[in-house]
């Protein structure tokens, strides 16, 4: 899984016809499943992401966490950040995984997000959206659980 996380002071995600999810203060997420992935890795990454500690505390210090600051998670799946560019010009997405196991482990994150007690917003998988955010800091992580094996997950 990649999860490009940005932290953001408000976020909005909507497709042609509907409004979707809206957090103010957070984390905007871009999920992405390839398909070697399973569920400790969505694990991984929530216990990752919600611990990062990438806010600022009183002293402009990256010291506290989504926790921290009672934050919100507007989380959209995005199976490009699976491209391949290395050859052409078109990318190829034969790493991203088929839609079928992507859904499940894409619901399967939101709801680990959400037992977290953080407000969860979310966008629809597969649908052509719009999502509106303002980067604060800037900053924006990557994070990949794909060098990582099952076993690690689960020490």
């Amino acid at each position: 899984m990649r999860a490009l996380i940005q932290r953001a002071s408000e976020a909005s995600v909507k497709t042609y016809d509907k409004s979707l999810g809206k957090i103010s203060k957070g984390l905007l997420i871009l999920l992405g499943v390839t398909h070697t992935d399973v569920e400790s890795n969505c694990d991984y990454l929530v216990e990752k992401i919600i611990n990062l500690r990438i806010f600022e505390d009183d002293k402009e210090k990256m010291n506290l966490s989504l926790l921290d600051i009672k934050g919100e998670i507007l989380c959209v799946s995005q199976f490009t950040l699976f491209a391949d560019v290395k050859k052409g010009r078109r990318p190829s997405f034969i790493d991203a995984a088929k839609p079928e196991q992507a859904r499940e482990l894409y619901n399967k994150f939101i709801q680990k997000l959400g037992s977290t007690g953080l407000k969860v917003e979310q966008g629809e998988f597969g649908a052509h959206m719009y999502i509106d955010f303002v980067n604060d800091g800037p900053v924006t992580i990557m994070l990949d659980t794909v060098e990582l094996t099952t076993q690690s997950f689960t020490q």
